[in-house]
C-alpha cells in the first residue's frame, strides 16, 4: 500500500477576514457582535476537527499539530482565534474612551493589551504553519503573502497601541509594500480590489505613526513606504524577494486555474471611477455582462444584411421583447446601487474616510452617485422605448420610429378611432420618466457639471411638453376643449424653455455619450412644436362645431328657451318669470335689506264683489294674489326727516 501525498491547501487569509468582518457586524464597528461570532465559529471548528479539550472539568491538553495533517480548517481556526482576541481588544479600548468608564479606564486598557498579545500569539502560529506548508509545496506564494500581511498588520497595530511608533511604522510599511505587489499581480479584479481595500485600511495607521515621529510629509504614504520598506523587508519577512518573484510566476502561468475576470475601466468625464471593494466588483462584473448582451442586439446576426438588421431592430422596438431586454440590466444595476448605498452608509457611520476622499479624490459616495446615474439612464431609456411601443399601433403613426415625437394627423385624433386607454397610459409612463429625470438632476455628479445639468433640465422641459400634449388628448373625448387648449399653451411654454436651456449650454453631454439614452435634437423639437400647432387648431375647430366655442351653456341662463319662442316673442311679450313660478321652478329671490317703509296715505278702494268659482271635477292651482302697487321709496334725509320739510 502506497502512501498518498498530502493535498494542497488553498487558504486566502485576507479574503476570509474581509468576508467575516463585513458579514458579522464589523462593517458598522460592532466589535461585540463580531467577537461572539468568532467564539461560536471556533467552537464549531474545534468540534469538527476533534480538537476539544475534553468533557467535564478535566482539561486535556492537545497534542502538537503535525504539519502533514494540517489543512485549511486548522488555519481557519487559528485565524478566528486571532480575530476573536483582536476584536475583544478593540472593544475594551473603545470602552475605556467612554466618559462613563473614566474611573476604570486604566483597567480596561490593561485588559485590551492582554487581548492584543493573544491576537499576536495566534497570528504568529498561523504564519508559522503557512511557512511550513509553503516550504513543503502545499501552499502558494500568494496565500503565504496574504498570511504575512495579516500578521504584520496585527503586529503593527499592537505596537502603535503601545506607542512604539517606529517599529509599528516598519511593520505597516512592509505590509503595505506586499499589498502593492498583490495589486500589481492580481489575477482578477476582485483580488485587486481586496488588496486595495486592506491598503486603504493600513494607510491611516502609517500616517498616524509618521505624524507621531515628527515627519514633515506624514501625508505622503507612498513616499514613506518606498523609503522604509526596502530597509526593513528582509528583516521582517524571510525570503521577501523570492516570494515576490514566485508570485509573479504564479500569475503568469495561472497556477490557480481561475478565469481572469477583469473589470473594464470605468471613466467619468475623462477620469477613472475607483472601485475599491470586492463586493462592488462582483456586481459591476454582472452589469458589464448585461451591457454586453444588450449591445449585441444592435449587432447584425451571422449572415444578416444591414437592411434586415434595421428591420429586425424596428420590429423588436415595437414589441414587448425590446422592452423586456432592459429588465436584466436594471436588476443588476439595482443590486449595484444597493451595495454602494450600504458601503456609503457604513463609511459615514463608522466615521472613516478612504485615501481618495482624504486627498480630495473620488470616494464611495461618488461611486454611488455614478451607479445611480447609470440606473436612472437605463430606466429612462426603457421607458422611452415603452412609449414608442405603445404608440406604434395608433392610427397615423410613422412606422419605424423608436422615440419619435411626430404628431399624428387630425384624423387619428378622433376619439372614436383611438382607444381610450392609450393616451392615459402614455401620460403615466411620461410621469415615470419625469420622476427619473428629476432624481438624476438632484445627483451630485450632475450638479457639479453645468453642461450636464442643463442637458437634464432641457429633457425635463421636453418631457413635460410631451406630457401636456398627450394629457390634452385625454380631455378631448369628454368635450373639455378649454382644458385641452390650456395644456397646449403650457406645452408651447415648455418647448421654449427647452430651446433656451440648450442654447445656453456649450455642449450636450447626453447626446455625446454612446449609447445615448435620451436623444434630443432640433428636429424633435420642431416636430413636437408643429404637432402642438396642429392639435391646437383641431381642438378649436372641434370646440366650435360642438357648441360654438361657449365655455358653459348654462352659465349665464337659468332656463333653456324653447324653439317656439324664437318666433312668438317677436310679436308678443312673455313674462318668463311668471311661467316658471307656475311650473314650480321659480328661484327664490334674495331677501332685500331692511328699508323703512314710507308713510303712505290710504286711498279709497271700490268695493270688491266676491265671485264664487264654479265647482269643477278637479282642483285648480291656487294662484297668489297680485301685489298692490306701492309708492316709490324715498332715500336720503328727505325720507328720514320728511315730517319737517313740507309734509302735512
Amino acid at each position: 500500500m502506497t502512501d498518498t501525498a498530502p493535498s494542497p491547501v488553498l487558504f486566502k487569509t485576507l479574503q476570509l477576514v474581509n468576508e467575516q468582518r463585513n458579514a458579522y457586524g464589523l462593517r458598522y464597528n460592532d466589535f461585540n457582535r463580531y467577537r461572539k461570532h468568532c467564539a461560536n465559529r471556533t467552537h464549531r471548528l474545534r468540534s469538527t476537527l476533534k480538537m476539544t479539550h475534553g468533557k467535564g472539568r478535566e482539561f486535556k491538553r492537545l497534542p502538537p499539530l503535525n504539519p502533514d495533517i494540517v489543512h485549511d480548517g486548522h488555519l481557519q481556526l487559528l485565524l478566528l482565534e486571532s480575530e476573536r482576541a483582536w476584536s475583544y481588544a478593540q472593544e475594551l479600548y473603545s470602552a475605556s474612551l467612554q466618559p462613563v468608564n473614566q474611573g476604570k479606564a486604566g483597567t480596561l486598557r490593561h485588559s485590551a493589551t492582554g487581548r492584543f498579545r493573544r491576537a499576536v500569539h495566534w497570528t504568529t502560529q498561523l504564519l508559522s504553519h503557512c511557512q511550513t506548508l509553503y516550504t513543503s509545496g502545499r501552499l502558494s506564494a500568494e496565500n503565504l503573502i496574504q498570511g504575512t500581511i495579516y500578521t504584520l498588520t496585527v503586529n503593527g497595530q499592537f505596537l502603535r497601541y503601545r506607542d512604539e511608533f517606529e517599529d509599528a511604522l516598519s511593520q505597516l510599511s512592509v505590509a503595505r509594500s506586499l499589498l502593492d505587489h498583490l495589486i500589481a499581480c492580481a489575477s482578477t479584479s476582485r483580488d485587486q480590489a481586496l488588496a486595495i481595500l486592506f491598503a486603504d485600511e493600513i494607510a491611516p495607521e502609517i500616517r498616524h505613526c509618521a505624524h507621531e515621529l515628527g515627519r514633515e510629509k506624514a501625508y505622503d504614504i507612498e513616499g514613506i513606504v518606498s523609503e522604509i520598506a526596502p530597509l526593513r523587508k528582509q528583516g521582517l519577512v524571510d525570503g521577501y524577494d523570492d516570494l515576490v518573484q514566485q508570485l509573479g510566476k504564479e500569475t503568469k502561468s495561472g497556477a490557480h486555474g481561475e478565469s481572469r475576470k477583469q473589470l473594464r475601466e470605468i471613466n467619468w468625464e475623462g477620469q477613472p471611477v475607483p472601485v475599491r471593494n470586492p463586493e462592488l466588483v462582483d456586481v459591476l462584473l454582472k452589469v458589464q455582462e448585461e451591457e454586453t448582451k444588450l449591445s449585441m442586439r444592435d449587432q447584425p446576426l451571422p449572415g444578416e444584411s444591414l437592411a434586415d438588421k434595421k428591420k429586425r431592430t424596428k420590429k423588436e422596438n415595437k414589441s414587448k421583447k425590446g422592452v423586456a431586454a432592459y429588465d436584466a440590466i436594471l436588476l443588476v444595476l439595482s443590486d449595484a446601487e444597493s451595495v454602494t448605498q450600504k458601503l456609503a452608509e457604513a463609511q459615514q457611520l463608522s466615521g472613516s474616510a478612504s485615501i481618495s476622499s482624504a486627498q480630495g479624490g473620488r470616494d464611495i459616495h461618488f461611486v454611488h452617485a455614478y451607479i445611480t446615474y447609470q440606473l436612472l439612464s437605463r430606466r429612462i431609456e426603457r421607458d422611452l422605448l415603452l412609449v414608442s411601443a405603445i404608440l406604434a399601433n395608433q392610427p397615423g403613426s410613422r412606422p419605424g420610429t423608436v422615440r419619435s415625437t411626430k404628431v399624428p394627423t387630425s384624423k387619428a385624433l378622433k376619439p372614436e378611432q383611438v382607444d381610450g386607454r392609450l393616451y392615459p397610459a402614455v401620460v403615466r409612463v411620461l410621469d415615470t420618466i419625469l420622476q427619473s429625470l428629476n432624481q438624476m438632476r438632484a445627483l451630485s455628479i450632475v450638479d457639479d457639471s453645468p453642461d450636464l445639468a442643463a442637458a437634464v433640465e432641457a429633457r425635463v422641459s421636453f418631457t413635460r411638453a410631451r406630457r401636456c400634449l398627450y394629457l390634452a388628448r385625454c380631455y378631448t373625448p369628454t368635450r373639455k376643449y378649454a382644458e385641452a387648449l390650456t395644456l397646449i399653451q403650457h406645452a408651447n411654454i415648455h418647448i421654449r424653455e427647452t430651446i433656451s436651456t440648450l442654447s445656453l449650454a456649450s455642449r450636450d453631454p447626453i447626446s455625446d455619450t454612446s449609447p445615448c439614452f435620451f436623444p434630443l435634437n432640433n428636429t424633435d423639437m420642431r416636430e413636437l412644436e408643429t404637432g402642438l400647432i396642429a392639435d391646437g387648431l383641431q381642438f378649436k375647430r372641434d370646440w366650435f362645431t360642438y357648441n360654438g366655442g361657449a365655455l358653459d351653456e348654462g352659465a349665464n341662463k337659468t332656463y333653456k328657451k324653447p324653439v317656439f319662442f324664437n318666433i312668438a316673442l317677436n310679436y308678443a311679450e312673455l313674462d318668463m318669470d311668471r311661467l316658471l313660478e307656475r311650473a314650480g321652478k321659480a328661484v327664490p329671490a334674495a331677501q332685500p335689506a331692511f328699508i323703512p317703509e314710507p308713510k303712505v296715505i290710504p286711498i279709497a278702494q271700490p268695493p270688491v264683489v266676491e265671485k264664487k268659482a264654479p265647482a269643477r271635477a278637479r282642483v285648480e292651482e291656487v294662484r297668489p294674489a297680485t301685489p298692490e302697487p306701492q309708492a316709490p321709496v324715498r332715500s336720503g334725509l328727505s325720507s328720514l326727516l320728511g315730517g319737517w320739510w313740507g309734509r302735512s
